[in-house]
This record gives C-alpha cells, structure tokens and sequence, in this order.
C-alpha cells in the first residue's frame, strides 16, 4: 500500500501542470454616444456587442447613411475634394443613366418596336455588344496616355459616351440607317467605357490617404448603384410622359447631357492628383521659382488645363518632353550636350520656342525635376546674362544642386508622387 502510495506521488510530480483557462479578452469603447463591447473569443476571432446607443433615430440613419457610402474614418481618412468629387459623381450617373433610358427607347422606334419604358430599360443592358466591343480594344492601346492625364481622358471618356448616346436618341429620325447608328453609337460608347474604367484607379488613389483604396472603390461603388437605380427611375417618367415624343427627346437629351458633363468636370477638377506629369511639374516648378514653395495636389487641381494638357509655361522654361531623340538633337551635337551633365538621366536641347528635355528609359520623376529645374533656372539667367548657353547651364546645373534635396523634401512631404514621371507616349532613350 505504501508503494502505491510512493507512485502515485512520483507520477504526479512528472506530470506538468496545467496552466488555469485563460478568460475572453474584452473592453469597451464609447464613441459618439454608442457604447460597444469588444472582446476575443477562444479562437481568436473579435466579436463585438452594441451596449448603449443614445443617439437620435435621425442621427443613426445619417451615420448608417455615411458608414455606407462613405469610406471609414470619413473625412479624416481622404484628400481635400472627396466630397465634392462624390456629389457631382452622383449627379453624373444619374443624367447619366436617365439618357441611357431616353436613347434605347428610341433605338427601339427606330427598329420599328413600341417598347414601353420598363422594356426600353431590359433592353439596354442587351444593346451593349457588337461595336462597342471593336472601340474597347481600339481604346485599350491609349493606356500610357490615360495614366499621364487621367483628368482629360476621363471628361473625353463622358464626352464620347453622351456623343454615342446622342446618336442612339436621333436614331428614329433616320430608321433605315439604323444599323449603322445603332453600331456607331455604341463603337463610341465602347471607348468611353474603357477609358472610364482606366482612369478610375489614379482618381481614387488621389483621395487614399491612409492606404484605404479598396474602401474608397467600394463605397464609390455604391454611390453609383444608387445613383443609378435613381437616374433610371427618372428615365422612365421621362419617357413616359415628356419623352414619349421625339420633340420632348430634343429638349431633355440635350440638357440631360450638358448636366452629365458640367458633373463630370466639376467631378474631375476636385480630384488632387499626386502623380507628376509634365504639366503638374511646370507648375511646380515655375511656382517654386516665383515663390519658393511647393504647391500641393490641393493647390494645383483647379489651375490644370484639361483641354490644352501639353501647353508650355514660361515661368518653368517652357520645356516640352517626350519628343524623340533623333528629332531634338542633330548627331554632331549629341556628345556636347551628354559631356555637359555626364551623370544625369537626361539630356536638354534648347530650340527656337521651347527646351527639349529628353529622358532615359530608367528615369524617374526625380530625374525629370532635375532636369526641368536646370531648365527653368537657365532660361531666367538668360534674362540677364550674355554668357554663353554651356556656361549658363552649367551656373543653373549647380544651383539646382543646391536646392534639390530640400526642395525633393518638401515636394514629397506634400504628398507627390516621385518614384515614376508620367509623360504618356513619350519617347526614351538608352546610351
């Protein structure tokens, strides 16, 4: 007995023990007179229980509202433009869709049908093949460009849409060339789809401050189903009532495609782009020059040109990039000009009217700010000086030196974008 005893005391010291169960973590946090409980289950898994909510019925509907269409942490999670970019957004789809409603019912006149609206608007998710199809793959080879101006392409993109539109809308008043409009119609439709979709990417990237693309996307998203759902309901009445003739289709199309436009604009220009392309980096650059500041995305999106993107500016050396080497530089002065700054990744040219600045395959926006501030910084001494122009590029050279690295430092510290220069199809050469 007393050896069972002596075993059973040696077997439960070699037994470990065990540690006690560890309780579910949990706190609570009281934000905006809601009380929620958070807590970890066993399984790691976070769970979480409303306790208190004093808010009024009308503010948890606002909060429902904003948590679903509005992005986390709204506004302390986007740019300065967020708003305004999403309100005109909503406009644009449903002017939008309201036409969309207008020009497949009269598609379907002109083929010979008397649809009514609610068929008009089945039919037009049908009606979105053959041609437009064709303007896609036409429109997939101008990506570069699209990522150089996203803003223009984006309006261009809207333009063609109502242009494909409009056509679809005149259609009864020419039924035996249906075919042809139909297609027409819908070939530019097609483009403006692609070119649409292509710049979405660099327009929301603009607004993620925190890293918050995918939620940006997705509550982008929802605006514009609802927006949607919204314009197709007023196509319907519209078509029903003042539309259901071809003179009431004159009327509204037309200013149903001036208020999809006007939002598509206004849309655009509160949309602070953060990439440099040659036009936001003249007017860094020739701000810098007359101030000696850095102007942010912010502060340039309403001074961009959407229509004239490629014109020159003074006040930074009226430099123009991306036009090829063989074209700005003629063979007996190539050496001279690549012996001037033998380390840099480009090459200046200066001609009648303009600097050519010509970039090698590896540069980066780093590089293009280089060399367009040796460029604006040699057209101001010029002003002034008499001095040979390898001698003034040479002074200009060393005073960018001496002012890059704050002045890279500030640049990237009001949010722009310096890994990569976006100029387009600008062309780039290798030594």
């Amino acid at each position: 007995m007393n050896m069972n005893l002596l075993e059973k005391l040696k077997m439960q010291k070699k037994e470990p023990q065990k540690p006690p169960p560890e309780s579910p973590l949990f706190w609570t946090e009281i934000s905006e007179s809601v009380s929620r409980r958070f807590n970890f289950d066993k399984d790691g898994q976070l769970s979480m229980k409303i306790l208190d909510d004093s808010r009024p019925v009308i503010q948890r509907m606002i909060d429902s509202f904003l948590n679903t269409f509005f992005p986390s942490g709204y506004p302390y999670s986007v740019s300065e433009g967020y708003l305004r970019y999403t309100q005109f957004r909503a406009l644009q789809h449903c002017s939008s869709a309201a036409l969309s409603v207008l020009s497949t019912q009269s598609l379907l006149f002109a083929a010979g049908l008397r649809p009514t609206p609610a068929q008009a608007t089945a039919v037009s998710w049908i009606l979105k093949d053959g041609m437009q199809h064709v303007g896609k793959l036409i429109c997939t080879n101008l990506g570069a460009r699209m990522d150089s101006e996203p803003k223009s392409w984006r309006i261009l993109a809207d333009v063609l849409y109502d242009l494909g539109t409009g056509l679809e809308v005149l259609s009864p008043l020419c039924p035996h060339l249906f075919l042809e409009v139909a297609g027409l119609g819908n070939f530019a439709k097609g483009m403006a789809v692609v070119a649409a979709r292509a710049t979405r990417l660099p327009i929301y990237s603009s607004f993620a401050k925190e890293g918050n693309l995918s939620d940006l996307f997705a509550k982008g998203e929802a605006i514009s189903t609802l927006s949607n759902v919204v314009g197709l309901g007023a196509g319907i009445q519209l078509a029903s009532t003042i539309c259901s003739s071809m003179q009431g289709k004159l009327v509204v199309g037309p200013l149903l495609s001036i208020i999809h436009i006007y939002s598509v604009i206004e849309e655009i220009r509160a949309a602070p782009v953060n990439t440099l392309n040659p036009q936001r980096t003249a007017m860094i650059v020739a701000d810098f020059l007359k101030t000696g500041k850095i102007s942010s995305p912010a502060d340039l999106r309403y001074r961009e040109d959407l229509l004239f993107t490629g014109r020159l500016i003074e006040d930074a050396g009226n430099v123009k990039v991306g036009r090829a080497l063989r074209k700005v530089v003629k063979p007996s002065k190539l050496q001279e000009l690549k012996q001037i700054f033998p380390e840099e990744k480009f090459l200046l040219n200066r001609g009648n009217n303009w600097v050519d600045m010509v970039l090698t395959h590896d540069a980066t926006a780093e590089d293009a700010l280089r060399g367009w501030l040796v460029a604006a910084y040699a057209a101001d001494m010029e002003k002034s000086s008499h001095e040979p122009s390898a001698i003034v590029l040479q002074d200009a050279y060393e005073k960018m030196n001496d002012v890059f690295s704050p002045f890279l430092s500030e640049l990237q510290a009001k949010g722009w974008h310096t890994d990569r220069f976006l100029d387009g199809t600008g062309s780039r050469f290798a030594w």
